[in-house]
């Protein structure tokens, strides 16, 4: 019993933190031996043809000041192209879209979701390079060429844009929570990045080699994730590009990211399933390795280790043990005492900057348990209601 609580402790330390800590030792000596990467220069004429592709659903408030966004980014006279899909919109999107004949707009009435929509447009691409953001996210200026200039190495063949969330002074827990969340995703992402390659972009904003492109099953949830993994699978990298961001506001509450959560973790569930060649990869073991340890413990097996460690610390506690097991069993219990406390306060709208981490954490494990769930139930469609975002 011993062993197993320390193994379940070790699992859920790793997944959580362990692993930053060791990127971050890893990354130290790798810069000592061989310094650190210098990206060279890469002059307007050296860079790639690009697609800006966008699927949009009933995006009409957001829409006027995408297209705006997208029309400012930075990047060579006529090597830029839009491609706007909003198939199955019932509002004024499309309408929206086709004032600005620099913009190719494709819609048809009936919903497919949005990876039929991807599909749809990519049949319209012909650059070597497509770059997907979503609809209601916003791009700096020089995001583009940001990403572009990685594929000037010729091992790149996805290039993963940074996610940011904009927190105001009023942020709930899940704002919060997601913020934080994310400024710790982006940092392993860059760390991932200078080891070998990132596992998985975020469809807020990332890119890939037109001609590495693969459709995938029309079933997929996490398309964005999937397309980009499965460029690594056919032997090229994923960068990281922090320098281009998209940004966008937090979920409108606790719900809302809920919601989104769950999705995600159904997703993943579904991704770890379908790339079983990336668990244990003799061919690529540094990829392997930073996919079961940054994607696949936290999307299966370590919610149910967190649950193990409580009830077995728990049992231990009921039938006797030393003074060190009661103290690490009572630090469990105010942990989650902490995340109660801070539902509690969310429910009343009383913010507590001090639980939001305690809180989101549980929340984010809840969700992959209910994701889980959801998938093997087949209860996860893949065209999707979409959070609402606060604006």
């Amino acid at each position: 019993m011993t062993v197993l609580l320390w193994l379940s402790l070790f699992i859920v330390f790793y997944t959580f933190v362990g692993y930053g800590i060791l990127l971050y030792f890893i990354i130290k000596i790798k810069r000592l031996v061989k310094g650190k990467a210098v990206l060279p220069l890469v002059v307007d004429a050296e860079l790639p043809s690009c697609t800006l592709v966008v699927a949009a659903y009933n995006e009409e408030f957001y829409m006027e000041q995408k297209i705006k966004n997208s029309l400012q980014l930075q990047y060579p006279a006529g090597k830029l192209k839009f491609v706007f899909v909003t198939d199955g919109s019932s509002d004024r999107t499309p309408e929206i879209i086709s004032g600005y004949p620099q913009i190719q707009l494709l819609h048809k009435p009936e919903r497919a979701g949005k990876i039929a929509a991807v599909h749809r447009a990519m049949e319209y691409v012909d650059t070597e390079v497509v770059v997907f953001t979503d609809a209601n996210t916003f791009l700096n200026a020089e995001a583009i060429t940001r990403i572009c200039r990685h594929y000037a190495d010729k091992t790149v063949g996805s290039v993963a844009g940074e996610k940011r969330v904009h927190i105001d002074k009023s942020a709930d827990a899940s704002a919060a929570g997601e913020g934080f969340y994310w400024k710790y995703e982006s940092t392993l992402k860059k760390w991932d990045s200078e080891l070998y390659s990132v596992v998985g972009a975020a469809g807020e904003l990332f890119s890939v080699r037109r001609n590495l492109y693969q459709n995938v099953p029309s079933d997929t949830v996490l398309d964005d994730f999937m397309i980009s993994m499965l460029i690594t699978e056919q032997g090229y990298r994923i960068v990281y590009e922090p320098n281009a961001y998209a940004l966008e506001t937090a979920s409108e509450n606790v719900s809302e990211e809920l919601k989104r959560k769950i999705r995600i973790a159904a997703g993943g569930m579904q991704s770890v399933l379908r790339l079983k060649s990336l668990l244990f990869s003799t061919k690529y073991p540094l990829l392997s390795f930073q996919y079961v340890s940054h994607r696949v413990l936290r999307w299966t097996v370590t919610p149910f280790f967190l649950l193990l460690a409580f009830l077995l610390n728990l049992v231990m506690v009921i039938n006797g043990t030393t003074w060190f097991y009661q103290l690490l069993f009572a630090g469990q219990v105010v942990f989650y005492c902490l995340a109660l406390l801070g539902y509690m306060m969310e429910k009343r709208q009383i913010r507590i900057k001090a639980l939001f981490i305690p809180y989101y954490f549980c929340i984010m494990n809840y969700a992959v348990l209910a994701g889980i769930i959801r998938y093997f139930t087949k209860k996860q469609s893949s065209i999707w209601e979409k959070a609402q975002r606060k604006i």
